[in-house]
C-alpha cells in the first residue's frame, strides 16, 4: 500500500465517517476469522475510520494460533508475543448495523507493517483463489446456508426458545416477532434473503441466501451470524451455531452453494453431460468430491464437527454425489425447467459453521481448479442413502465414509498437494497446528464434553 492509496483510503474514510456521524454511528466494529473459525473484533470510534482506513489498526499475528477457547497454541511461524499486524477496513462491505444501534461493521484484511499482505490473510487467500479461477475465464458464485437453535436459557443450560414439529408453522408463530425484526435488520443491512424456515432439530431455524462473489459471500455469512446474534439478544435469547448443540441430536450444517460460469453461462446446466452438466462444470464438482476428506480440515474444523456427521441425518458423510440427493456430500441442484440457469449449482452439505468461511470458500475454489485443470470426471452418481447398503454394496459403488474423527482429516489434509500449496507453507503449517491442539485438548472427552465446551463458543 502507498502513499497514494492511503491518501485515497483516508478520504473514503472521512466521507464514510461523515455519513455514519450523521445517522448516530459512534463505533466500527472491525472483524476477522481466525484459524478456529471465531469471529474476532477489535472496534474503532467513527471518528478515527479514516486513520483506521489508511494505516489499519494494530493486532498481535498470535490471533492465527487462538483456539475456539481462547488458548494459544504455537507452530512453526508463530512469533509468540512479538510482532504487529495491521487490520485494514474494506469500506466497500462497510455497512451501518441494523440491530445494534450506533455501530458499524466492516471486515478487515490483515497486512504487515511493511505495507504487505499478511501470508496468512484469509481474506487475501480467497481474493486470490478468485483471481486464479478469473485467469482461466471463470467466474464463481457463493452462498451458505446459515442454520442455527435459538435458546432461551442462560449459563451452561440448555432451554430451547422453540416448540413445535420440525419445519412446522407452530414453530414460525412462536418467534414470529424475532423472526420479523431479524428480517428487517438483514434488509436493511442490503442482505439479500432467499430463504427462511424452522428446521429439523429441536428449536432450530435456518436462513439462505442469495449467491453473490466469494469473497462476498464470506464476508456476508460473518455478517448474517453477527445479525443473529444481535437480534437474539435484543429479544432475551441467544443462539448457537455449533455443529453439535445437544449430544446425540441432529446438529448445525453450514453448506456451501457454489457455481462456476465462464461468459455469463451457468456451466451447471446446458451442457450434454448427465444432468445437463458441462464438461467444465463436471470437472469443478469433481475436483471437490475428490478432495473432501482433505477439505473436511477446513470445513468440519472442530472435534465437534464429527458429532454432526452421522448417516441418515441428511449431513452428507459418504463421500458420492447425486441429484439432488440430500444423503450426499455434493449435491448437485438442477432446478426446476427453464429456472436453471439462473438456479443450477452445486451443494455441499458435509461442511459446517464452525469453519472459517474465507478459508472454507478459498478450498473449494482451489479443489474445483484442479479438477478443471485436469478435465475430472465425476464417477456414477448415486440416488439412495448410501447408509442403506451394506460395506460391500458401497465398496462395489465406490463409496467411501468421510473422516470420522478430526486426526482423520487433517491426516488428509497434509497429505493434499493442491491444498498445500495453495495455502502456502505458513498457513498451511498453523491450520494443522491449531487442529491438533484442537484435537488434544478433548482427548479423551466424551460427547457430552465435546458439546458443553463448544456448545456457546461458536
Amino acid at each position: 500500500m502507498d502513499e497514494v492509496d492511503r491518501a485515497e483510503r483516508a478520504a473514503q474514510g472521512n466521507w464514510h465517517a461523515e455519513r455514519l456521524t450523521g445517522a448516530g454511528v459512534v463505533g466500527v466494529a472491525l472483524t476477522w476469522v481466525d484459524t478456529g473459525g471465531i469471529t474476532r473484533v477489535k472496534a474503532v470510534p467513527t471518528a478515527a475510520l479514516a486513520r483506521a482506513a489508511a494505516w489499519g489498526v494494530g493486532a498481535t499475528p498470535l490471533f492465527d494460533f487462538f483456539l475456539p477457547d481462547d488458548s494459544i497454541t504455537t507452530g512453526r511461524y508463530s512469533g509468540g508475543p512479538s510482532g504487529d499486524l495491521r487490520l485494514v477496513p474494506d469500506l466497500s462491505r462497510l455497512v451501518q448495523l441494523a440491530a445494534q444501534p450506533g455501530w458499524a461493521w466492516a471486515p478487515v484484511d490483515r497486512w504487515t507493517q511493511e505495507g504487505g499482505r499478511h501470508p496468512q490473510c484469509s481474506r487475501a487467500l480467497v481474493a486470490r483463489l478468485t483471481d486464479q479461477l478469473a485467469a482461466t475465464g471463470l467466474t464463481a458464485r457463493a452462498a451458505f446456508e446459515v442454520e442455527w437453535v435459538l435458546d432461551a436459557g442462560s449459563g451452561d443450560d440448555v432451554v430451547l426458545a422453540k416448540g413445535g414439529p420440525a419445519y412446522g408453522m407452530t414453530r414460525l408463530i412462536e418467534r414470529s416477532d424475532f423472526a420479523a425484526e431479524l428480517l428487517r435488520a438483514l434488509a436493511a443491512q442490503g442482505v439479500e434473503v432467499a430463504q427462511f424456515h424452522p428446521e429439523y432439530a429441536a428449536g432450530q431455524l435456518e436462513i439462505s441466501v442469495a449467491a453473490e462473489s466469494p469473497m462476498a459471500a464470506a464476508d456476508t455469512t460473518v455478517l448474517v451470524r453477527s445479525t443473529i446474534r444481535a437480534v437474539a439478544a435484543r429479544h432475551g435469547l441467544r443462539v448457537s451455531f455449533a455443529p453439535c448443540v445437544i449430544a446425540g441430536r441432529v446438529g448445525n450444517g453450514g453448506h456451501v452453494h457454489l457455481s462456476v460460469s465462464r461468459e455469463g453461462r451457468n456451466l451447471m446446466c446446458g451442457g450434454e453431460g448427465r444432468y445437463g452438466l458441462t464438461g467444465e462444470g463436471e470437472a469443478f464438482i469433481a475436483g471437490i468430491l475428490a478432495r473432501l476428506p482433505a477439505l473436511l480440515a477446513i470445513g468440519a474444523p472442530s472435534v465437534g464437527s464429527y458429532l454432526r456427521l452421522v448417516p441418515s441425518q441428511w449431513a452428507g458423510v459418504f463421500g458420492c454425489w447425486g441429484r439432488e440427493n440430500r444423503e450426499a456430500a455434493v449435491r448437485l441442484i438442477t432446478g426446476s425447467v427453464g429456472d436453471q440457469a439462473e438456479s443450477a449449482n452445486v451443494e455441499v452439505k458435509c461442511v459446517d459453521l464452525s469453519a472459517n468461511p474465507y478459508l472454507l470458500l478459498a478450498a473449494l475454489l482451489a479443489a474445483g481448479l484442479a479438477g478443471v485443470e485436469r478435465s475430472a470426471t465425476l464417477p456414477e452418481p448415486v440416488d439412495v442413502d448410501p447408509a442403506s447398503w451394506s460395506d460391500e454394496e458401497q465398496a462395489a459403488h465406490g463409496v467411501a465414509r468421510l473422516p470420522q474423527r478430526l486426526d482423520e482429516a487433517v491426516a488428509a489434509f497434509v497429505a493434499d498437494p493442491v491444498l498445500a500449496e495453495v495455502f502456502g507453507p505458513e498457513l498451511t503449517d498453523t491450520v494443522v497446528a491449531v487442529r491438533r491442539a484442537e484435537i488434544e485438548r478433548f482427548a479423551g472427552a466424551d460427547p457430552e464434553e465435546i458439546v458443553n465446551a463448544s456448545r456457546w463458543v461458536h
